[in-house]
Formats: C-alpha cells, sequence, structure tokens
C-alpha cells in the first residue's frame, strides 16, 4: 500500500494578516512562506514547532467560510508547559481537562490528568476566526 502522510491542513481565514501575526507570533509557528503573486491569490504556510505537518490559509485557497475548521489536534509532551505558553503569548487557552476514567466514555474532569497517561489530557484554543485547536499531552515522547 502507498504512503499517504498529511503534510498541509488548510484553514478559511477571513484576514490573512491577523492569521499571520496570530500563528506566528503568539502560537509560535514558523512562517514557511507567504506568497502573493497578486491581489486574488495569497498562499501563507506556517508550520508547528516540531512538526512535518503545516498550516496553510491565505486568498483563493479555499471555499470554505472563515473559522469553519474545527478540532484539529496538536500532540505536546508536557500540557502544562504548552498552555502556559500560548497564554503567557495571549493566546486564549481553555483550561485544562482529562478523560476521567481509564475506560473512556466520552466524559471529562478538570486539571491534567493525575497520572498523565498518553492522549488523556487537554485544552482547547480558536484561532481570531474561530478555527479550533485541541491541544493534547503525549507524554514521554
Amino acid at each position: 500500500m502507498s504512503e499517504f502522510r498529511i503534510e498541509v491542513l488548510t484553514l478559511p481565514v477571513a484576514d490573512v494578516d491577523r492569521a499571520v501575526e496570530f500563528y506566528t507570533a503568539k502560537v509560535g509557528f514558523a512562517l514557511d512562506v507567504d506568497y502573493r503573486p497578486h491581489a486574488g491569490f495569497r498562499v501563507v504556510q506556517v508550520t508547528p514547532p516540531g512538526s512535518a505537518a503545516a498550516i496553510q490559509f491565505g486568498v483563493g485557497l479555499t471555499g470554505a467560510a472563515p473559522g469553519t475548521a474545527r478540532d484539529h489536534y496538536l500532540v505536546v509532551p508536557d500540557i502544562e508547559v504548552a498552555r502556559e505558553e500560548l497564554a503567557a503569548r495571549g493566546v486564549p487557552a481553555g483550561p485544562l481537562r482529562h478523560k476521567k476514567s481509564a475506560d473512556w466514555q466520552g466524559d471529562f474532569a478538570p486539571g491534567p490528568d493525575p497520572e498523565r497517561r498518553a492522549y488523556a489530557s487537554f485544552f482547547d484554543f480558536a484561532d481570531p476566526d474561530g478555527n479550533t485547536w485541541i491541544v493534547q499531552e503525549r507524554a514521554g515522547g
């Protein structure tokens, strides 16, 4: 079977410059590309630190309404550190929560997972357009 890798996700945004500022200065993604050959087309690509996949947004890339991208995951080694870093940069990071039990039924409890189980702790944030992200901890790498 051929390999299929996700390399780029497209986000619909209303204001490209505002999105560049948010994702680079506040969230801390690297600016890889900002290509604008004319007024009707612009592609900006940013990459989360440590990620093989990038995010793109711009003008003329998607017909989706701004703010309709929902619940893309970012995985981090330490959920508390990641939340503190984003909050300190002005990102509206939601409260920490964790899967309530090992036999998870979709319910959450406040705070990070007491045992720091992999994939059990989360928080959310949204960009200025309302595209949402879930940050999830995978302890131990």
